[in-house]
């Protein structure tokens, strides 16, 4: 399956996932900052790493109120960001610290990199849940 296609893998109905076209749509409105804490608290992410994800620096996420809106493609990347954290608290059984530590540690079958450190870009989102599927799935590396 596409990278891509897999931010989307189907996931229980419990979970707040974002349909690609809601995707679109919410980050070409914007998602507001206070949205981007909730998010973060999914998994116990600091503001670095958050930040990170993003692709802001923190002095530009901590300037933001929490009413105002993301950008465009800060949105985007909030909005994947949920949906992969949505995704990982499902396979690990809604344990959010197995989530953060696996988040956290070196995976093989990431090129021996934590998948927090991939969620820079877009296909690592992709690479980082196609990882959560194969989890889910059984199927291991």
């Amino acid at each position: 399956m596409h990278p891509i296609a897999m931010a989307y893998a189907a996931l229980p109905p419990h979970s707040a996932v974002y349909a690609p076209y809601t995707v679109i749509d919410k980050s070409r409105e914007g998602v507001l900052r206070s949205e981007a804490d909730q998010v973060a608290s999914l998994a116990g992410l600091t503001d670095i790493e958050l930040a990170r994800c993003l692709n802001m620096s923190v002095r530009n996420l901590h300037r933001l109120k929490p009413h105002e809106r993301l950008s465009r493609d800060a949105s985007e990347r909030l909005l994947l960001l949920t949906n992969l954290l949505r995704h990982g608290l499902d396979v690990f059984d809604d344990d959010k610290e197995t989530l953060a530590d696996w988040l956290r540690s070196p995976i093989r079958e990431l090129n021996n990199q934590s998948p927090i450190q991939l969620l820079d870009t877009t296909t690592g989102f992709g690479l980082v849940d196609d990882v959560l599927g194969r989890i889910e799935h059984g199927i291991v590396g």
